[in-house]
């Protein structure tokens, strides 16, 4: 599933970001430009929108325009612009799912991510979720109709074939105490055996005990993406928003906080003697 859509969007916006810097324009002055060119609605707010990867569908029409205002003339330059803003315009396989996962765009980016570093303050990482368990948290989350809940249980499990894809990234979860202890006894048993089944050199599994105290990540659970070719971004969501941050000293200091976290929690084999305790 190599260069899924969203990794294609969130890369194009970075280039038109960076070629309307090199040339020292404002985005005022893009904005003028491109409003010139005749093709096209202009406003300040939709060069926002493309520069920040706030679009689903790119049209290559309004990318060739910002390539004339940016000067951009080399024709094999131009053609790979294009080529990207096309591809960034087919649909993953997570579109069949819009309806409980949204548009889906952190789901392309861990099929695309080299290494997944997450932090999981109250439930077990959606990676690494069982079917029963991912069933239990849905119904915890109030949700009734047991075809959305089956729905959300699909498409959590069909995210969960990144991990046996022919290059899957590397996982390392920091799961903490309490997210164990809040696992429902009817599912209990199976969930821990499957994080001590996939706690192998690729797929790392740490506990944050309790004893830990107060800790760097205290402000609440977090995801660290890396990329082969392509800036790190940190993924974080909350009961009414998800939110995606890229900005470089964003990620360090994430980065800083998951270092944190991660001396603070047991060693894997700790914490794995801690998971076999649980089934005994």
């Amino acid at each position: 599933m190599a260069n899924s859509p969203p990794l294609r969007r969130r890369r194009l916006s970075r280039h038109l970001r960076e070629l309307r810097e090199a040339k020292g324009y404002t985005a005022e002055y893009a904005t003028t430009k491109a409003k010139e060119s005749g093709v096209g609605r202009w406003s300040r707010g939709k060069l926002t929108r493309i520069e920040n990867n706030e679009w689903t569908r790119p049209n290559p029409r309004d990318v060739e325009v910002l390539l004339d205002v940016y000067e951009v003339n080399d024709p094999e330059q131009r053609q790979a612009y294009i080529t990207l803003a096309r591809q960034a315009r087919q649909r993953g396989w997570w579109v069949g799912y819009s309806d409980v996962l949204g548009k889906g765009a952190y789901v392309g980016l861990e099929f695309e991510a080299s290494r997944i570093r997450t932090y999981q303050a109250l439930v077990v990482p959606g990676l690494l979720q069982t079917a029963g368990y991912a069933h239990a948290t849905m119904e915890a989350a109030g949700i009734t109709d047991a075809d959305e809940i089956q729905r959300h249980v699909e498409a959590r499990m069909v995210r969960q074939q990144v991990l046996t894809q022919a290059d899957p990234p590397r996982i390392w979860a920091i799961v903490d105490e309490a997210a164990l202890e809040k696992i429902p006894a009817e599912v209990r048993d199976e969930q821990v055996r499957h994080l001590l089944q996939i706690q192998r050199a690729e797929f790392g599994v740490q506990v944050l005990p309790h004893s830990a105290g107060l800790h760097a990540a205290v402000s609440g659970s977090f995801v660290i993406l890396d990329f082969p070719e392509d800036p790190s971004v940190v993924y974080r969501e909350d009961i009414l928003a998800s939110v995606f941050y890229e900005e470089a000293r964003e990620i360090e200091r994430c980065e800083m906080i998951y270092d944190h976290v991660h001396a603070a929690a047991m060693s894997v084999e700790d914490s794995r003697r801690f998971l076999e305790d649980l089934l005994t």
